[in-house]
């Protein structure tokens, strides 16, 4: 996931976005604690990709302060 492909959604797009990363970022803790996780990288990756969205969530919502 990129951050210029971020850019483009909208906020509601990002903020679906957010709940789904975040439904993941449980599940695989779940797997971590079960021991049944096969690929600890994607902790990583979809901790970083909800650091992402919520920088560019809050990016727009400055851009949108100032405007107004």
């Amino acid at each position: 996931m990129n951050a210029s492909d971020l850019r483009d959604k909208t906020p509601d797009e990002l903020r679906d976005q957010l709940v789904q990363l975040k439904k993941e970022a449980f599940n695989l803790r779940f797997q971590q604690a079960t021991g049944q996780m096969e690929s600890t990288s994607r902790m990583r990756s979809v901790r970083r990709d909800v650091a992402r969205v919520k920088t560019i969530l809050n990016e727009k919502a400055a851009a949108a302060a100032t405007t107004e």
